[in-house]
């Protein structure tokens, strides 16, 4: 679907050049962000062992090794995946509903993450459930690849 609104005009005309050249990079930007941000929680269950993450996991309800599995998968081979812009989509959507489990879980503390809130989970998951509905990008392994889905 085409934009239906012109672009506003700039204040500073001369930086049109600029603005072209990195706006597909932006797209890049915060989907290599994201992913950087699962891997780096995805980290410690690969390198501690998911059973070490099987008691906490048990305090919120989740008593199933297949859990901590799930997560490490999402987190760990998801933002992997997505820094590489490969099966975007899918691992976008799998982190989004992830997130939309974590907020659940931390409603009660309220909203603030200084609190153990559901600020963080909620921010990542919509940028989550943004890049599941664009896509890849210009710059992705989906796009080298020319499918996705």
């Amino acid at each position: 679907m085409a934009d239906t609104q012109a672009e506003p005009k700039l204040l500073l005309p001369s930086l049109r050049p600029f603005y072209d050249f990195t706006a597909p990079l932006s797209w890049t930007i915060i989907r290599v962000a994201c992913g950087f941000i699962l891997v780096m929680h995805g980290y410690g269950k690969v390198f501690r062992g998911p059973s070490a993450y099987a008691k906490p996991f048990a305090d919120f309800g989740f008593d199933s090794i297949l859990w901590v599995w799930g997560g490490l998968g999402i987190e760990f081979i998801g933002g992997i995946a997505l820094i590489l812009g490969l099966f975007t989509r899918f691992f976008a959507a799998a982190a989004a509903i992830e997130m939309l489990f974590i907020v659940f879980i931390y409603i009660p503390n309220g909203f603030s993450w200084l609190a153990r809130g559901y600020e963080f989970a909620l921010f990542w998951g919509l940028i989550c459930f943004a890049i599941a509905l664009r896509g890849g990008g210009p710059y992705s392994l989906d796009r080298k690849l020319g499918k996705e889905l």
